[in-house]
């Protein structure tokens, strides 16, 4: 396949693109939905040997969802693993005590474009409020989970899972 064309649809919060797409003498159109490229951890307090949550809003299912800390790669530049140190901080409060890159995913890639760099993180020093970041209308709230009660969550976030069965397999080995 080959893209011929690409028009913005859509240009706000996230961009909408129809692309024309040349395959075997036919034209193909199609639409991407592009919201950027995220970061997100499975978060590990080492010091209270639980996991960090987030429950916050989502316009997607329209309720409360519990997921791992996440958010865009905001400025031109910025580096995935300070995004993430940077989202940790402002959702959860936390300093990041270490990194550990899990994997590059495309929750959705048969229409949207976005990438997903997922971590593990630890954390042990509580250095603020979390809650979200000032100005970016958010309401999250943290959520502190044993391992025994992470396993008894019904999951619905993608990312989330992704994550928590990488700690399962982890665990295994």
């Amino acid at each position: 396949m080959k893209i011929t064309k690409v028009e913005t649809v859509y240009d706000g919060f996230y961009k909408m693109r129809k692309l024309t797409l040349e395959h075997e003498g036919k034209e193909l159109i199609r639409e991407r939905f592009e919201p950027g490229s995220a970061v997100a951890a499975l978060v590990f307090d080492t010091n209270k040997q639980q996991f960090a949550f987030v429950r916050q809003y989502r316009i997607g299912p329209e309720k409360e969802v519990l997921e791992i800390p996440a958010g865009m790669l905001d400025k031109a530049g910025e580096a995935a693993e300070d995004a993430m140190r940077r989202e940790i901080e402002e959702e959860l409060g936390y300093a990041v005590d270490q990194l550990e890159h899990i994997v590059d995913m495309y929750p959705s890639p048969g229409g949207d474009a976005e990438q997903i760099k997922i971590y593990y993180a630890e954390v042990s020093r509580h250095i603020g409020e979390g809650g979200g970041a000032e100005g970016e209308n958010e309401n999250i709230t943290a959520v502190m989970l044993g391992w025994d009660e992470v396993l008894q969550e019904t999951l619905q976030d993608a990312k989330t899972l992704v994550a928590v069965q990488w700690a399962q397999l982890r665990r295994q080995k």
